[in-house]
């Protein structure tokens, strides 16, 4: 029984026990935790700046950065070390593309889930009919696991880079003050990633879970079921020749033997020419002698 028939005598909610429709689940709730860990980031460092001239020195400065990660926009003031003057100063770099796109595929992919669900427990008839719904669920089904593949790996790497401009021994390269011997600076604690770790471990398991489902929702197409079609007909075409086969075997036989018979008479016929021919031919000679 393929998972068609299994969706169609399995109860309303059933459905969900089946492969098909528990990964599409746990798509919907690895989505959730794919576009919250990274879309709901926020994060904090501090450096501290300790100018020759005390009054200056500010030794806790906090710098605040969240999704979707365009440092460029975040600053912070810094003390310049001279006559109690401050700098602004931004961070480097914009990440905004390559977290947006995978927030985005993760948006969608737990909206698809989430339909794609619901459609399997309460519309299986429409889902199947006319082969039109499983097409469909197969070709998204395939770009999603494709577009889950891309944003996190591009995410990986936006990542990555996001942690090194965010660390406060960069942090402090950046400020005026910090480039003087005379002043000391340094890093009193970095951002924490465990979230936006969790974010990237989330990507490439929903793209483990769409793949796989790739071939749970081909087993529902019209190209599963007329490929396994196809060894049965065969089957029964080898099956039907081997059936058929005594008869033509009798038939073989029985021609065989009218054929057999008929050469036995024309060489009975021919044996008695030949004999006829020896035999006249002595008593031909004879005469003559």
């Amino acid at each position: 029984m393929d998972t068609a028939d299994q969706l169609a005598s399995a109860g309303t909610f059933q459905v969900l026990k089946l492969p098909l429709g528990f990964i599409r689940v746990l798509e919907w709730l690895f989505a959730i935790f794919a576009f919250a860990t990274c879309g709901g980031y926020s994060g904090q460092l501090r450096v501290s700046v300790d100018c020759m001239e005390k009054a200056s020195s500010n030794l806790s400065i906090a710098i605040d950065f969240a999704y979707p990660f365009r440092l460029y926009q975040v600053s912070f003031e810094a003390p310049a070390c001279e006559a109690m003057r401050r700098d602004r100063v931004f961070l480097m770099g914009d990440y905004s593309s390559s977290a947006e796109f995978f927030v985005t595929i993760a948006v969608f992919a737990f909206l698809y889930s989430f339909m794609a669900t619901i459609v399997y427990i309460f519309f299986q008839n429409k889902y199947r009919e006319n082969n039109r719904g499983p097409l469909i669920d197969f070709v998204v089904t395939v770009v999603f696991s494709f577009m889950w593949l891309v944003s996190s790996s591009a995410w990986a790497k936006a990542l990555s880079e996001v942690k090194l401009a965010t660390d406060p021994d960069e942090v402090q390269l950046l400020i005026s003050s910090c480039k003087l011997q005379t002043n000391k600076c340094g890093s009193v604690h970095g951002p924490r990633w465990s979230g936006l770790n969790t974010s990237v471990a989330f990507g490439f398991l929903n793209f483990v879970l769409w793949a796989g489902n790739i071939w749970f929702v081909f087993k529902e197409t019209g190209w599963h079921k007329g490929a396994s079609r196809f060894p049965g007909g065969a089957s029964e075409k080898q099956a039907g020749t081997f059936n058929q086969q005594p008869y033509n075997q009798r038939s073989f036989d029985q021609s065989g033997s009218y054929n057999s018979q008929g050469n036995l008479g024309q060489v009975s016929d021919y044996g008695q020419v030949s004999d006829y021919s020896q035999v006249g031919g002595p008593t031909s000679y004879s005469n003559q002698m």
